[in-house]
């Protein structure tokens, strides 16, 4: 079971809005979903991101990840001192 965690810095910036996470092992986002896309991508360390059919763990290497309205996902950090962000459209507050 993930255990949730609130943003360390949430921020707007132009149009979009910026949400950045740092996490020790088996903390995140449970599983949710929202009426609109985000992209999430990691900053240091690595998380699993978990959706509908998909698992795919992640580092600071790999490209970010787009999470579609409407599908649930979740975001679980697989090692202390992760960081992981997540960008949405600013109009979308979650």
């Amino acid at each position: 079971m993930i255990k949730n965690i609130l943003p360390v810095h949430d921020f707007n910036y132009n149009t979009g809005r910026v949400k950045i996470f740092h996490a020790n092992k088996g903390e995140g986002l449970p599983r949710h979903e929202h009426t609109y896309a985000h992209v999430t991508f990691c900053m240091a360390g690595a998380c699993v991101i978990r959706k509908e059919n998909k698992e795919v763990v992640v580092d600071r290497f790999t490209t970010p990840i787009e999470l579609v309205a409407n599908e649930w996902h979740e975001i679980e950090a697989t090692e202390d001192n992760s960081v992981f962000c997540n960008v949405l459209a600013e109009e979308n507050n979650y």
